[in-house]
């Protein structure tokens, strides 16, 4: 039974504030005055003679009434009560409604600037003067006048506080709403770079696996009749070249799936250096001699930076495997250190030099290594070499200045 008195009574003193802050805003600052306007009436009409009460129930009205505006309109409530204050004063009629001239000062301070509550707050101690001048005991007007002066600027911070703390609420909500814009711009520029990079990295594995798949299937066309073997080893070449394709494309797409299942049971690394060996098997395997010369600790190096130096060398023997004619050899220089990492990819093609800059390779390939360097704080440059070739030549570095550019 008692649970039930509880559950019961909970509500309903829950209500009225629930209905009060459903009210439309007008009538919500409407009711603390409309409340303790009937209070004041009837103190009044408790303490004044017949002759004088309908004077102070106005003058009580006058002073009350317009705090029901106090938000909306603080300087015309300030200055309608201060003139009903004065005209009490005039009278000579003493009355509890005076405390509205301090509820308006209050609510002008919390509305306008600086300079219009130490206006309305001179007026306010005006009247406070004014007051104990007249109503002050004898030798009670210090004590009084100190007390009135008190509640004046009290009424004054209070509502100077009031107006510091929204303004600093506004300045908060700003700042996270334009946090939150610049963290939508981030979400947006991370998912464009994120997009670039796959673009990238799918452009470098179709390109390059493709280029030597065609070779391939090419050579083993040629030589089916005359060589069967070979050309049967050129086929075979194909299907692991495909094979590695594949491998290369569920590595690098797989990464946009936390949940995509691995179908070898287990994750396999990045690319890197390391792999550049098999990377040139597979080029002279294609048609391309190709010789890998590494220097330096290698295996030092971060994977990232490892798998940018496979793309970069894997991009350009793809170029050289696609526009040098039969018979040209490319060679590979990794030169590895603390701080940066060199490489350089370097080919005998007769007609480079002869073509200069227009043998360039048309696409994105060019633009995508540039890219790669780019984010190590490196730039690459391409082109024929003076004594015959074509060469790439980068400089990846690896102690923090790529971050500091960027």
């Amino acid at each position: 039974m008692t649970r039930t008195a509880t559950s019961t009574t909970e509500p309903a003193t829950a209500e009225p504030a629930t209905v009060l802050r459903r009210l439309p805003p007008a009538v919500r600052e409407s009711v603390p005055p409309l409340l303790f306007l009937p209070p004041l009436l009837l103190h009044a009409a408790a303490t004044r003679p017949a002759a004088g009460l309908p004077l102070a129930a106005v003058l009580t009205v006058a002073l009350v009434l317009p705090l029901a505006w106090r938000w909306r309109a603080p300087r015309a409530v300030f200055g309608a009560v201060a003139g009903a204050a004065l005209v009490q004063w005039l009278a000579g009629v003493q009355l509890p409604a005076d405390a509205a001239l301090l509820v308006a000062l209050h609510g002008l301070a919390a509305r306008t600037g600086r300079r219009g509550t130490l206006l309305a707050g001179a007026v306010a101690e005006a009247g406070a003067l004014l007051a104990c001048l007249r109503w002050a005991g004898p030798g009670a007007f210090p004590a009084t006048f100190v007390a009135l002066t008190a509640t004046v600027v009290a009424a004054a911070a209070l509502g100077t506080g009031v107006r510091t703390g929204r303004a600093h609420l506004a300045v908060l909500a700003e700042r996270a709403a334009h946090l939150e814009q610049r963290q939508e711009q981030l979400a947006r520029l991370a998912v464009a770079e994120e997009r670039t990079r796959i673009a990238r990295e799918v452009h470098d594995i179709v390109t390059h696996n493709l280029s030597v798949m065609v070779a391939l299937a090419d050579a083993a066309v040629h030589a089916r009749e005359q060589a069967p073997d070979r050309a049967a080893t050129a086929m075979l070449g194909v299907s692991e070249t495909g094979r590695q394709a594949l491998a290369d494309m569920r590595r690098s797409l797989g990464l946009l799936r936390a949940d995509a299942p691995d179908p070898d049971g287990e994750l396999q690394p990045l690319p890197g250096v390391a792999e550049l060996a098999e990377l040139a098997e597979r080029m002279r395997a294609a048609g391309l001699p190709t010789r890998v010369d590494v220097r330096g600790d290698a295996a030092r190096l971060p994977a990232t930076a490892q798998l940018t130096v496979y793309r970069l060398v894997q991009e350009a023997l793809t170029n050289t495997f696609k526009h040098a004619p039969t018979g040209t050899c490319a060679e590979v220089r990794i030169d590895c250190s603390a701080r940066a990492v060199t490489v350089d990819v370097t080919d005998d093609n007769p007609a480079a030099a002869r073509l200069g800059a227009r043998s360039a390779p048309p696409g994105h390939g060019l633009s995508g290594m540039r890219e790669r360097a780019a984010a190590y704080g490196g730039t690459l440059r391409a082109g024929p070499l003076p004594g015959g070739g074509w060469g790439v030549h980068t400089r990846l570095r690896l102690d923090g200045a790529a971050a500091a550019s960027g």
